[in-house]
């Protein structure tokens, strides 16, 4: 079994969520159910996902929760498309 804490990409992951946690904060309030919610999901759900893989005792199993976690990548991605197509927040702070 790894130690999901040893790996760079599950503190990587940890590091993107609490960026997504800062910037969700400048949403306005009627986004608290929708996309905050969304982005924040799917967010945690990236180094969520990178620990169970590591829980697991066969490579195509931890493969497979890595492959899960690059899903979660994508996710994030498109909700902060909308943000910024919206002008919910700058340009500049998505970056």
């Amino acid at each position: 079994m790894r130690n999901y804490k040893n790996l760079k990409i599950w503190e990587q992951g940890i590091e993107l969520v609490k960026q997504i946690y800062v910037l969700v904060e400048q949403l306005p309030q009627t986004e608290k159910f929708g996309l905050k919610s969304q982005v924040t999901r799917a967010a945690v759900s990236i180094p969520s996902n990178i620990a169970e893989g590591c829980s697991r005792n066969s490579e195509v199993e931890f493969k497979r929760f890595l492959e899960i976690a690059m899903g979660s990548l994508f996710e994030v991605h498109t909700p902060l498309i909308i943000i910024q197509e919206l002008n919910f927040i700058k340009s500049e702070d998505l970056k």
